[in-house]
């Protein structure tokens, strides 16, 4: 399988990569190693934050360039593109600015003596990261654990291959010493080798449950600390009190955010009945009015999936929705275009609970519309999923809100708003959303020993 650049809105192919031999994996794994256990888990905290800061400068200036493959490679709106840019400048001097602080050492309260909890890296980690959001995917693994002593090798997905190697160029001009950054090529039968490597000591992936559940299979067999970031369904709860238009934009953005193509998407909008008529209205309207075109235009409102392949899979899942009971109230279809993987903003409603698609992610332009009676059945119906990564609750009473978000069974929940990511805040899910955390204090603590010194 080579690594193919192929545009989704004019099906232009780009470059093309080959895989790397079994060769080149072992010199790759070899110079990792080579760089943790000689040069990079002695540097000290400001020569790895030089590094870092460099490379979000870097970002920061050539934040067109960085920008545009994303674009190119998987359609996403160039303006989208830049805020994803932006993000991981900040992310890099998130960890820059604060690793020494989270990982300094802990003195704990012990009786006679002294003790206390110190981190130490556990060296060379791998990462299986998405297409949807290229350098935020790998940047949110990469910081913190560069930052924490380790080396980092990632298999990006095959068609953000120049996204790919665009970061790996970052670190290295950044000043990252060989072998501490390294992106790979690889085949799935090369992914398993890795797993099964000795000198690999973690392994991090985002991407869908059936992935996550044969990287934490392997990994596991090889008593090894995972991390999954998987799929999500996230509720979109409002409630009688809130400000509808707020909740109606909020609606409109986290549904629609990168085509839909997020796992924090907010997926399954859940409307009390008190206010369901007023609020369908005002989303219905809103969904209508994107306008699709080239993603790089800033015109443009509305852009491709990012294949074809992604597009069908959708198109599919409505199809087996309506056939199982469900109602179109916007939307579909593929957008009639002569190129671009487009689909139209859709509704579906009258989703029942033997319908696929009650406990299905739709990964783009899709939003399943449920109207409950009260704040109860809301809450019922948000944890009948079985994803747990975030969700959203609109209500003008904010320790209302409070409650709600405590029964909700998911990772994170925003309290009017979508769903959001910055540095400073954990990024995670449970159930079959995955386990562990990505970005904050708890990103940098995932993979590092907290090893106790006891001294009697």
């Amino acid at each position: 399988m080579a690594y193919q650049s192929k545009n989704p809105y004019n099906g232009e192919v780009g470059k093309t990569f080959d895989e790397i031999s079994d060769a080149q994996l072992e010199a790759c794994i070899k110079a990792a190693d080579d760089c943790f256990r000689t040069q990079w888990r002695n540097t000290r905290f400001d020569e790895r934050k030089a590094i870092l800061k460099r490379a979000a400068t870097i970002m920061r200036e050539r934040s067109q360039d960085f920008a545009a493959l994303i674009t190119l490679e998987m359609g996403k709106l160039i303006a989208q593109s830049q805020g994803e840019v932006a993000l991981c400048a900040a992310i890099l001097d998130y960890y820059a600015d604060h690793a020494e602080q989270f990982l300094a050492p802990e003195t704990l309260a012990a009786g006679r003596g002294e003790a206390m909890v110190e981190s130490s890296p556990l060296g060379v980690l791998f990462g299986v990261e998405p297409w949807n959001y290229p350098y935020y995917q790998i940047v949110r693994f990469a910081a913190p654990n560069l930052m924490a002593g380790n080396v980092v090798m990632v298999k990006h997905a095959s068609n953000v291959p120049q996204c790919a190697l665009a970061f790996e160029d970052l670190m290295r001009e950044a000043g990252a010493p060989a072998g501490a950054y390294t992106n790979l090529f690889v085949s799935k039968d090369q992914v398993g080798c890795i797993i099964d490597d000795d000198r690999v000591r973690g392994v991090a992936l985002t991407g869908s449950e059936s992935a996550g559940a044969v990287v934490a299979a392997r990994a596991g067999k090889n008593l090894k600390k995972t991390t999954l970031e998987l799929g999500g369904s996230d509720p979109f709860i409002v409630l009688e009190d809130a400000d509808l238009d707020k909740a109606v934009r909020h609606a409109v953005s986290g549904r629609m955010g990168n085509s839909g193509q997020a796992c924090t998407a907010s997926k399954r909008i859940i409307v009390v009945d008190a206010l369901a008529d007023r609020f369908l209205e005002k989303f219905q309207a809103a969904m209508a009015g994107f306008t699709p075109g080239d993603p790089m235009d800033k015109q443009t409102t509305l852009a491709p999936l990012s294949s074809m392949q992604a597009l069908n899979t959708l198109l599919g899942q409505v199809e087996q929705a309506v056939e199982r009971g469900a109602r179109i109230l916007l939307g579909g279809k593929r957008i009639d275009a002569e190129q671009g993987a487009f689909m139209q903003p859709t509704i579906l409603t009258d989703i029942r609970s033997g319908n696929p698609a009650y406990h299905q992610e739709f990964f783009g332009p899709v939003a399943l519309f449920f109207r409950v009676a009260n704040e109860d059945a809301a809450v019922q119906l948000a944890n009948d999923s079985p994803f747990g990564l975030g969700g959203s609750v609109f209500t003008s009473d904010i320790a209302r809100g409070k409650d709600v978000a405590r029964r909700i069974d998911t990772g994170m929940v925003f309290i009017n708003s979508s769903a959001v990511s910055s540095p400073e805040l954990p990024f995670g899910g449970v159930k079959n959303s995955g386990y562990g955390r990505e970005l904050s204090v708890a990103g940098i603590q995932e993979f590092v020993n907290k090893k106790l010194i006891r001294v009697n």
